[in-house]
């Protein structure tokens, strides 16, 4: 019998998968990534959620993470955070957010 657990209860017990993933993604040039953008990639683009699945679906849905889903999802975020700014640039009145 296999278990079956929600994504997010797999979560520390992949983490290893994840570290891996992003040596691959470095060694691809994406100098930034990290496991958990990885796995933050992989809820919202992947399993849209937290699915139920098996460890071995976890593992093999890391490893086939493509760097175009990520890139996509980097590009979502980055596209996020700047809209969030603005908003917070158009409510304050202020000319820059100071960082």
């Amino acid at each position: 019998m296999e278990i079956v657990q929600t994504v997010n209860d797999w979560k520390p017990m992949v983490q290893s998968v994840l570290e891996s993933k992003s040596i691959e993604f470095k060694a691809l040039g994406y100098s930034q990534a990290n496991a958990e953008d990885i796995w933050k990639c992989l809820v919202e683009k992947v399993w849209k959620g937290n699915p139920e699945r098996r460890i071995h679906e976890i593992v093999q849905d890391i490893f086939r993470l493509g760097s175009s889903i990520y890139l996509s999802y980097l590009t979502t975020q980055s596209y996020q955070d700047n809209d969030l700014m603005a908003s917070i640039v158009a409510l304050t009145g202020q000319k820059e957010v100071e960082k």
